[in-house]
């Protein structure tokens, strides 16, 4: 079954897109956490980091370039920005279609909250 970010990529669903090109798509968050939240996701479904294979390194590096292209048209590169990709279930994946959350517009305060150990 399709995951809804490969609809988004086949333009089967609408969405706010800021990027696409042969490897990658990229749209804005419809449930933004900054001003800037826009997702970068590989047009062919890879569920997980798990799943990369050696051969998928060129495209997980064209997401990196990808975010600091639309980082710079965003306005935020300069300032400053996040990029997050989850990781399974306890990694807060939520869609298992591989993608690059780029943050930013905001200070972004701490990563994780730490806890007593």
């Amino acid at each position: 079954m399709p995951t809804i970010f490969a609809k988004i990529v086949r333009g089967e669903l609408p969405s706010d897109m800021v990027y696409q090109d042969e490897q990658v798509t990229a749209f804005r968050d419809i449930h933004p956490a900054a001003p800037t939240h826009i997702l970068i996701v590989p047009n062919r479904v890879i569920p997980t980091v798990n799943d990369l294979q050696a051969e998928d390194e060129q495209l997980v590096g064209h997401m990196v370039l990808v975010a600091q292209k639309i980082a710079q048209q965003e306005g935020i590169a300069e300032r400053g920005y996040r990029l997050i990709i989850n990781c399974n279930k306890e990694g807060g994946q939520e869609v298992y279609h591989l993608h690059m959350h780029l943050l930013g517009g905001r200070p972004l305060g701490p990563m994780v909250v730490r806890r007593g150990a």
